[in-house]
């Protein structure tokens, strides 16, 4: 099997493995498929080739041997390391080969363009990037940044850092590759487009300029401290590499996608001559002509690939050839050169049914001369003039050059000592050889000269082929011209056109053409793809002489003809029935025209040189191009290379449809391994090379799409994030083919398409139905964006049976409904599990016995289990719940849209998700202790959700939590009110009075109490209205109730202190009156909010205890007034014993006038007065100071006031016959008027004041006044009822 012997080429190759070390051995083998490839004169075969590569593995491996200890074992680790690399081998070649396939397609593309219209793909977030945003968000947060922000904005970003970056789900999606940064910003701007809505208007301030100052913090903070233009000028580059790719981009992308090196691609490069369009254009036309043979053998063998119908195999045959055709008028449009003008002078068709014309349909083709039309471009530079010296110096000399059959053209004029001039002239002409003349001429200096002096002239036919730099030639001049030497420097350049593929002088002789072996002017013109003509030419000719169209000729090269004298090297053009004999005058020009007519021709033979080795040959006139020799040297280094053999393979002979499946799938996992979130969308140039491999090598899309949908369902299986959108359309292709739809024109369906549809449409649907029961977790967030609403679409799609047919909604809604079950189990599942895992790492942080030692880290689950208590329990759901909320809310914001059709599936969704909490949650409140609350928040978080909930308030869940904290809302209530009876009797019993804000203690506490309860409960917001109102209207009756009874107590406190007080003018109001003065007020404030009901006739529990309050205010007011009027009345006792015709009075006055002759008595009565006076004023100051309502003050003065003035007036009344006595008389002026002043001072009214009675004890006390002047010496020593100043500044 291994050949021992190896050629010298290897030996020299292999120098460096003599060693025999085993890890060399694959470098070997990676060289040796490149012998086989070498032609016969490299010195080694197939068999010598195949050994020198595999030798050295068996060297080294038999160095090693006797170290083993089982040889059996070691050959069978040999065996295996050799089918590896063998493999590797088939590999390598394998990929070579569809390289030179994918660069042909590269380099003269003429079926498809890069698509400009695809969606740009984004930036994707790797893992790094997503911790260093993380970071970056963290430092905001931490207050590292120099960003200025306010607090709505800082909580909107901690809010989505928590919720969004620290999220398993988009780790995991960073991870799928589906991650852009545009998804970060869009679900941010989702995220506080809500926050920004419920903020407070702002005048001058809109919310869009709010969210976009949003926006550019966020991006502030996303970006870092990276420069934004550096950035936007890397994204603008890079989106510019997504649209559209150069070819030389195009090859460095499918090196590095088929592993190819760059020395390879250069070698294989410029073997197949890329940058040549017209080889390029050759080898598709014989591409194409091997494929009509090749439809031509299928019919003729009838190897049919099996089809669903027996009719479809002819049809094959159709499609095949059509096919052909379609690529043949493809390569008809194209310019006649790539890159250069549409020249195009006739567009002939191709036969349909042969590679070679018909020699009767050559006729309806055939070109005649006025078909062929060349036109040339010419600049000819005239440089320098030498050997001018019979003329002087100053002498003008100028030169014209023409074209023969064009325009003069002249140069400017020079002195004939320095006749230089540098100027060029541009001409187009259509001849092949044209006759280019330019003159000399000198100014005639005689009067009657006519026309200036010829010195001499020179006649050039240059060639597209002639040198292009300046040379000298020797001017033709007339004999008795004294300057006979006269050379002239120019400069002839002959542009070629397009549709010139070569020319050039050849011998030649035909049968119909050329009939005579003569040296001609040749030129092999293209007249379209398909169609070139050998013309040759005459001087000064537009039209060729005579032509041959080169249509089924085959041109190779041959051995000089005997007989035909002329010409070197020899070529021949044969056809069916004619043979034309070429030869030229040197080898290198051979091979340059047997180059061109084999592009031209299309034949699938290629010519081979004689000789391998081609030499430079310099002789002769005229230098040749270099095109042939450097050519031939590029393909003698890919020969020696082992290239030769993928570069002459026939491509027809190669099994396209698995080369294309290969290349597909290596181009779609260098797509999802790049830096673009491409969900499996190929690149625009990706996409161009695929489509032009396609269409020039005759994969049938179905295949194409079934390859790409099963590359595609492997990658999402394994996790990459793939876009539905991209699967839909693939899969419509393959459905509509495989029914019989022809959305490419191909009828044929194969058995192989039939069953490898169906076997892709089912993986495809559980797929489908996998990602759908996981929508949280493959769509995150709503992202890849309209994701999961395609991928619905899509299933619906997949459960069709046919492409018309469209699916019940019945048979989608069960599939759906199916999945979203399954949805709540998994997602109930992780977030039960997230909630352990987070709340084991704060119960081990919590742990005493962690903060002293590591060793609690091996607790296990039981031990954690049984620490567990019932608060603990609670908790822990209480943070479920909340979870639990934060997962319907995801829903309905990211996902629901998506499932608009489908939203009664997404409310039974969310019911069963909160079924399967509603389990947990049951339990934790099994276990809670009765008569405690402090399961309430739980309901209150449960119930502010659902409520606000359109679908689920009042659902299945809803109702069992109502079930289920009815009974505790109820118990709760019935224990507060019996707490709260409790407190107020136990409250008043120790009342002090003492003021406490509004009230008492009692008050006060009973107040908060009432509010704290009807708070708590309004809070709850009980979802059932009767229920509801049931609550509302206990609460109320029961605030009603305590605050009757608290205004009861009150009543009966107010009236047991006024009873224990004193009843002279001592008295002062206590604090503790005041205070209940403010309980009452209190609670006229309190049962406003306590009491009242918005429900009509129930609105009678407030008017029931106002008129309670204000009755009892009144009944307060009134013992209050009669305690003043108590004091006032014992004032009038004490005035009483001075009554007229008394024992007291009589006594008392005598005692006074004898005493007042002796000493200054004091003015009796005085300070009775000044008592009343105090006492009134003080009890008026601390009644307004205290109370903290001011009606009632008033009431309470109005009344006070209106009982003194009654009091005092009947007590004058009772002394109507009297007369008064003059110390009465003066304490009651005193009484009286600072009453009035002091009332008048406190607010009350002038009505109230200028009574009836106060006007009669007035009166009264005027008369008695004046009375008294009269008959006392004394007078009343200032004391009147007149007002006056003095008076006023004597009770300052």
């Amino acid at each position: 099997m291994l050949d021992p012997s190896s050629s010298e080429e290897e030996s020299e190759e292999l120098v460096e493995e003599e060693s025999g070390k085993e890890p060399l051995a694959p470098a070997a083998a990676r060289l040796s498929p490149s012998r086989p490839c070498e032609g016969p004169g490299s010195g080694g075969g197939a068999g010598g080739g195949s050994g020198g590569g595999l030798q050295p593995v068996g060297r080294g491996s038999g160095a090693a041997r006797p170290a083993s200890p089982s040889p059996s074992v070691a050959s069978e680790k040999e065996k295996d390391e050799l089918e590896r690399l063998q493999r590797e081998e088939e590999e390598r070649k394998r990929k070579l080969q569809l390289y030179v396939f994918v660069m042909r397609c590269i380099a003269y593309p003429f079926n498809a363009k890069q698509p400009t219209d695809m969606a740009r793909r984004q930036q994707k977030i790797s893992k790094q990037q997503l911790q260093t945003i993380k970071d970056r968000f963290q430092a905001f947060l931490n207050g590292e940044t120099q960003i200025v922000a306010d607090e709505a904005f800082i909580n909107a970003v901690q809010s989505y850092y928590e919720v969004f970056l620290k999220s398993d789900r988009v780790a995991r999606m960073v991870q799928s590759g589906g991650c852009s940064a545009n998804d970060s910003r869009e679900v941010f701007k989702k995220h506080i487009e809500k926050r920004v809505r419920s903020l407070p208007e702002i005048d001058g301030l809109s919310k869009e300029t709010v969210l976009s100052s949003w926006m550019a913090k966020f991006d502030a903070i996303y970006r870092g401290e990276e420069d934004p233009r550096k950035q936007q000028a890397r994204m603008t580059a890079s989106a510019a590499s997504e649209l559209i790719l150069s070819k030389e981009q195009l090859y460095e992308m499918f090196q590095n996608i088929l592993g190819i090196k760059k020395f390879e691609h250069q070698l294989l490069y410029n073997a197949c001559q890329l940058d040549n369009p017209d080889e390029q254009a050759a080898q598709i036309r014989r591409e194409l002509d091997g494929r009509l043979q090749m439809a031509e053998q299928i019919a003729k063998e009838r190897k049919f690939p099996k089809f669903v119908s027996k009719e479809m195999e002819n049809m094959y045959i159709e499609e095949l050839k059509s096919s052909v055709n379609l690529l043949m008028a493809n390569l008809e449009s194209m310019p006649v050169s790539k890159g250069g003008s549409d020249f195009k002078l006739q567009k002939l068709k191709r036969s349909h049914n042969t590679s070679i014309i018909d020699m009767g349909e050559e006729n309806e083709n055939q070109l005649s001369k006025s078909d062929v039309v060349l036109s040339f471009s010419l600049e000819v530079v005239i440089m320098e003039v030498q050997g001018l010296k019979s003329l002087a110096p100053n002498r003008i000399v100028y030169c014209t050059m023409e074209v023969e059959g064009g325009e003069k053209l002249q140069t400017d004029q020079a002195e004939a000592s320095k006749p230089t001039w540098g100027t060029q002239g541009d001409f187009t002409t259509t001849h092949a050889l044209p006759a280019v003349k330019v003159k000399l001429f000198t100014e005639s200096t005689g009067v009657l000269a006519l026309e200036d002096k010829e010195l001499g002239r020179v006649v050039l036919h240059p060639t597209p082929n002639s040198p292009k730099q300046s040379e000298w030639h020797k001017m033709t001049v007339s004999k008795n011209c004294p300057d006979q030497d006269l050379k002239i420097k120019l400069a002839v350049r002959m542009d070629k056109p397009q549709n010139m593929k070569h020319s050039g002088y050849l011998w030649a002789i035909g049968k119909n053409v050329w009939k005579r072996w003569k040296k001609r002017f040749f030129v092999l013109v293209q007249v379209s793809q398909y169609t070139f003509a050998m013309c040759s030419y005459r001087e000064k000719k537009a039209e060729p002489q005579e032509l041959l169209q080169l249509d089924g000729y085959t041109v190779d090269y041959t051995d000089p003809q005997p007989g035909l004298e002329g010409g070197r090297a020899f070529f021949n053009a044969v056809k069916e029935g004619d043979t034309v004999i070429f030869a030229s005058d040197d080898e290198q020009d051979r091979i340059l025209w047997v180059q061109a007519m084999y592009r031209a021709t299309g034949q699938s033979h290629k010519p081979v040189p004689p000789t391998q080795v081609q030499k430079l040959n310099a002789k002769g006139g005229n230098v040749p191009q270099l095109d042939a020799p450097i050519s031939q040297f590029y393909a003698d280094r890919a020969q020696k290379h082992g290239m030769d053999e993928f570069i002459s393979s026939n491509p027809c002979n190669f099994d396209h449809a698995s080369l294309f499946e290969m290349v597909q799938r290596l181009t779609l996992d260098h797509r999802l391994n790049d830096s673009y979130s491409c969900l499996g969308w190929f690149s625009p140039g990706q996409v161009f090379v695929l489509d032009e491999y396609c269409a020039r090598n005759g994969v049938r899309g179905c295949h194409r799409h079934l390859c790409y949908l099963r590359d595609l369902l492997e990658r999402a299986e394994n996790g990459a994030m793939i876009d539905p959108t991209l699967l839909h359309y693939s899969f419509a292709f393959c459905a509509s083919h495989v029914h019989g739809n022809r959305p490419d024109g191909i009828g044929t369906v194969t058995v192989d398409e039939k069953e490898r549809f169906e076997e892709i449409k089912e993986r495809l649907r559980l797929l489908l139905e996998n990602q759908i029961t996981h929508f949280r977790y493959c769509f995150p967030f709503g992202r890849p964006e309209g994701a999961l609403k395609a991928t619905l679409s899509l299933l619906e799609r997949v459960l069709m049976k046919d492409i018309v047919t469209p699916v019940p909604q019945e048979e989608v809604k069960t599939v759906i409904r199916k999945c979203l079950e399954q949805a709540a189990l998994v997602n109930y599942t992780r977030l039960s599990e997230y909630a352990k895992i987070e709340g084991k790492k704060r119960e081990m942080y919590e742990h005493p016995v962690f903060c002293l030692a590591s060793q609690v880290m091996d607790l296990t689950i039981q031990n954690v289990g049984r620490l567990v208590t019932p608060a603990k329990k609670l908790e822990d759901t209480i943070r479920l719940a909340e979870l639990v909320i934060e997962v319907l809310q995801q829903n309905e914001e990211h996902h629901a849209e998506a499932f608009a059709w489908w939203s009664d599936l997404m409310v039974e969704h969310a019911e069963t998700f909160l079924s399967l909490f509603a389990v947990d949650m049951d339990a934790a409140l099994e276990v809670q202790p009765p008569d405690t609350w402090d399961s309430f928040p739980l309901f209150q978080l449960l119930n502010d959700s659902l409520r606000s909930d359109y679908n689920l308030c009042n659902g299945k869940f809803h109702k069992h939590l109502q079930d289920l904290f009815a009974p505790l809302v109820v118990r709760y209530v019935d224990l507060m009110e019996s707490s709260i009876a409790q407190s107020i009797h136990r409250g008043f019993e120790r009342e002090s009075w003492e003021p406490v804000n509004n009230g008492s203690g009692t008050s006060e506490d009973l107040f908060w109490k009432l509010d704290a309860l009807q708070t708590f409960i309004r809070d709850l917001h009980w979802p059932e209205e009767e229920f509801g109102k049931h609550l509302e209207q206990r609460l109320k009756l029961m605030a009603s109730d305590m605050i009757e009874s608290c205004v009861k107590r009150t009543r009966i406190a107010f009236e047991v202190k006024l009873q224990k007080t004193s009843r002279s003018t001592d008295f002062r109001v206590p604090q503790s009156i005041c205070t209940m003065f403010n309980v009452m007020v209190d609670a006229k404030a309190q049962s406003t909010k306590l009491c009242s009901m918005e429900m009509g006739q129930e609105h009678q529990y407030h008017s029931k205890i106002d008129e309670l309050i204000e009755e009892t205010v009144k009944e307060m007011i009134t013992l209050l007034v009669a305690k003043f009027v108590t004091i006032l009345e014992g004032v009038l006792a004490k005035l009483s014993r001075y009554d007229e015709g008394t024992l007291f009075s009589s006594f008392l006055s005598f005692t006074v006038k004898a005493a007042s002759k002796y000493v200054d008595v004091p003015k009796p009565g005085m300070d009775v007065a000044d008592a009343y006076v105090t006492f009134v004023r003080h009890s008026q100051d601390v009644l307004r100071d205290k109370v903290n309502e001011e009606m009632y003050i008033e009431r309470l003065f109005d009344q006070w006031y209106t009982s003194s003035m009654n009091v005092v007036c009947t007590w004058l009344t009772d002394r109507m016959d009297l007369q008064l006595h003059i110390y009465q008389l003066k304490t009651l002026i005193r009484i009286v008027k600072k009453t009035y002043r002091d009332f008048r001072l406190q607010g009350v009214l002038d009505s109230t004041l200028n009574s009836k009675t106060y006007e009669t004890i007035r009166n009264r006390l005027t008369v008695e006044e004046a009375t008294a002047s009269v008959s006392e010496g004394g007078g009343l020593q200032g004391i009147t009822m007149k007002d006056s100043d003095e008076e006023d500044e004597e009770d300052d």
